[in-house]
């Protein structure tokens, strides 16, 4: 089958948007064994979408187009893909009566509505976490068309719950797949290590790169459910076997987004432990993140955004002499801080993280980027110090980078691992 992809989006067209859709719409076809041999951005504009459209179905099996579902007036995708296919749009009541049950209790306008009108005798794709449902449906010139919608958000459960499993039945057999999330290690290095796994057609592995962190998708194709994720299973445990203590969760339906702290706040609870934490340049990001896994109340305790000195004295005993020596922002400060905080809360382990996010504040001896990020036991402390990165980073990019640093150490003490570019220090 020769696939062709169209993202429709003026704001792709002219780079304001990162293009990701195009991306993870290849994966999934590699990964279904499916060729794609064209892929192209068309703006806004229904008569270069209409050209754009003649000429894939002139030449390719399959049109997958993806954005302007919505219920903007530029969201005209369906409309033009309709009349280029041949086939009439009619409003579906299941689609109508999703739309309406989301807007329950707010006014819900005839534009709304707009996005149940889909092309007869089509197959829904139902959309999960938005109001646009995604169709597959055959045009007169016998192609298969394929609409999603535009957010990642939205697509990517989209195409991994319903429109990937609708195209492997018609290329024969069944897809499944696994999700080993890492963190610690670049999606470069981490391409080198499974360089020869990356190579394989099935099951196949793919990187997939995210801020501050990344996972690799394996995917295998067979005639059952249970005969593909027979085939999974031998690739997964090898990926973890290379990137070992970097693996920090392997998702068993490939689609799940589990996370670090969900990881961190579930390992907490299996050992009757509790956090707390104390942060200067991150805000209460890291105390917000753990607060946001259902379930955390049972694990955490307490967080304490300590930017003052003062503060930092007052409510975690950090010795004010500290700051006249070495600085807010050192090792030292952030071992007072984590041990601090773990007393003050009675808690078993205690995070401290103090840094320069920026853009301002840095010096040539302590610039934009330096964070330490401390977490202590009881009985001993580890410090890990985060550089600059090479780029420039946003302050968002840095805080979220120190929350995530600070919960991959917490998760490797209470998984009994090693610490990796942290210096140990015992406590008296």
């Amino acid at each position: 089958m020769k696939a062709e992809i169209i993202s429709v989006g003026t704001e792709l067209l002219l780079g304001h948007t990162v293009n990701t859709d195009a991306a993870y719409v290849a994966r999934e076809l590699s990964a279904l064994g499916i060729d794609l041999l064209f892929s192209c951005t068309v703006g806004d504009n229904p008569a270069r979408l209409r050209e754009a459209l003649q000429t894939a179905f002139a030449r390719s099996d399959l049109v997958i187009t993806t954005g302007g579902l919505g219920p903007t007036g530029d969201d005209l995708t369906k409309e033009t893909v309709a009349q280029a296919a041949g086939v009439e749009l009619v409003r579906d009541p299941a689609s109508a009566a999703r739309i309406e049950e989301y807007f329950r209790g707010r006014e819900c306008g005839p534009s709304q509505y707009k996005q149940a009108d889909l092309p007869r005798g089509c197959t829904v794709l139902q959309n999960d976490a938005g109001t646009a449902p995604g169709c597959v449906f055959e045009s007169r010139q016998g192609v298969l068309v394929l609409m999603l919608p535009g957010p990642p958000s939205e697509l990517l459960p989209m195409l991994h719950h319903y429109a990937a499993p609708f195209l492997a039945a018609r290329t024969g057999g069944v897809i499944a797949s696994r999700m080993v999330r890492v963190f610690g290690i670049g999606e470069g290095s981490a391409a080198e290590r499974l360089a020869d796994l990356l190579e394989s057609s099935n099951p196949t592995a793919a990187t997939y790169a995210k801020e501050n962190e990344m996972f690799i998708r394996v995917t295998a194709k067979a005639e059952t459910p249970a005969a593909a994720s027979a085939l999974c299973e031998p690739m997964v445990a090898e990926i973890c076997r290379r990137l070992d203590e970097a693996v920090y969760i392997v998702n068993e339906d490939g689609t799940s987004d589990s996370c670090l702290e969900q990881v961190v706040v579930q390992a907490l609870a299996a050992r009757g432990m509790t956090l707390a934490t104390a942060e200067s340049c991150t805000g209460g990001l890291l105390a917000k993140r753990i607060t946001d896994v259902p379930g955390s109340s049972e694990v955490f305790h307490m967080g304490a955004v300590t930017y003052a000195n003062e503060v930092k004295t007052r409510l975690l005993g950090v010795p004010a002499e500290l700051f006249d020596t070495v600085g807010a922002v050192s090792p030292e400060v952030a071992r007072a801080m984590a041990e601090g905080v773990r007393q003050a809360a009675g808690a078993g382990l205690g995070i401290g993280i103090t840094g320069i996010a920026g853009p301002g504040g840095g010096s040539a001896e302590k610039p934009v980027g330096l964070v330490y990020v401390a977490l202590s036991d009881g009985k001993a402390v580890w410090v890990r110090r985060m550089n600059p990165a090479g780029r420039i980073r946003s302050r968002a990019a840095l805080r979220d980078r120190a929350a995530s640093v600070a919960l991959d150490m917490a998760r490797r003490r209470l998984g009994g691992l090693t610490q990796p570019e942290a210096e140990a220090f015992a406590l008296v």
